[in-house]
């Protein structure tokens, strides 16, 4: 317990300090998560409301797919985009592997079937009558489906909130394609992972602090905005 107590007054103190390293992975992660999170939202959200309103041959295997990418394993995204970026790959020669870039195409890859899905039971759980509403009120098909965004737009803001939650505590795809570089790649998981594994307690709780932290204040501007 006194190691604890004694860890936690370090992270506390590393944080008030406003310890570099603290800074910097505090910086990464953020940037690359809100880039990784808009870039997700622009394909996932009209990919999961397509699915939601369109009736197409294979529209359960495109469900079921849907449904698979949403376990897949982080470590996997990061091969297939490490494969692709490398030197050896068809976009080496564009210097991507191990740079903040690199993060951002892999974790938008992983969040985009959570926005994809989310949307989708989003507008699964919606009233029916809204499209055909707005249809009889002399809205067009796409008037009609952006009337239904709106209508939704609250639950399709939980997909982005649960896709930024997703990336932001990604430590696989991180590691793979940023290399964990000090104040370039280093994000607050991958630099959790490593000053612990170092015995590094203290930053590293410090950095789990902060962490939760943007978790929570995330979760909090969500709930001010449905209260509105």
């Amino acid at each position: 317990m006194d190691f604890f107590s004694e860890s936690l007054q370090t992270a506390l103190g590393l944080i008030a300090a406003h310890d570099p390293d603290v800074l910097n992975a505090v910086t990464v992660s953020v940037v690359v998560s809100i880039w990784s999170t808009l870039f997700a939202a622009l394909a996932g959200i009209p990919a999961g409301v397509a699915l939601g309103v369109a009736d197409f041959p294979g529209k359960r295997v495109a469900v079921t797919f849907l449904n698979t990418l949403m376990a897949l394993p982080t470590v996997v995204v990061g091969l297939f985009v490490y494969s692709v970026i490398s030197r050896q790959g068809p976009l080496g020669g564009y210097g991507l592997l191990f740079t903040p870039q690199a993060m951002v195409i892999g974790q938008t890859i992983l969040a985009v079937p959570i926005m994809a899905n989310f949307t989708l039971s989003t507008i699964k759980g919606a009233d029916p009558r809204i499209i055909p509403t707005a249809l009889t009120l002399g809205a067009g098909p796409f008037g009609s489906v952006c009337r239904l965004v709106v209508e939704l737009r609250f639950g399709i803001m939980a997909a982005v909130i649960a896709g930024f939650g997703r990336v932001i505590a990604e430590v696989g795809i991180a590691m793979m394609l940023g290399g964990n570089i000090r104040g370039y790649t280093r994000t607050m998981t991958t630099a959790i992972a490593m000053e612990t594994g170092k015995g590094e307690f203290a930053l590293g709780l410090a950095l789990g602090l902060i962490l939760m932290s943007v978790a929570l204040i995330v979760n909090l501007f969500l709930n001010f905005l449905q209260q509105r």
